[in-house]
């Protein structure tokens, strides 16, 4: 049985300013999944390198990178 995302509690949008994300993450999007949208800009897809990657969210400058 597949978990309903409206049931899971999400986490603030754009509160951070530094995310740490794994290749399970990936494809990568600001915000991401599990964050909450009502206060957010609209979803952007982030181009990451795999290996030692880094992005940063046109809209809102968070970055984010690439661990292992």
């Amino acid at each position: 049985m597949r978990p309903n995302p409206a049931a899971q509690k999400a986490v603030p949008a754009n509160a951070e300013h530094r995310y740490q994300v794994t290749r399970a993450d990936l494809p990568l999007s600001c915000p991401m999944p599990g964050m909450s949208l009502w206060n957010s800009h609209p979803k952007v897809y982030l181009a990451i390198v795999e290996d030692g990657g880094h992005a940063r969210c046109p809209y809102c400058s968070a970055e984010y990178d690439l661990v292992d």
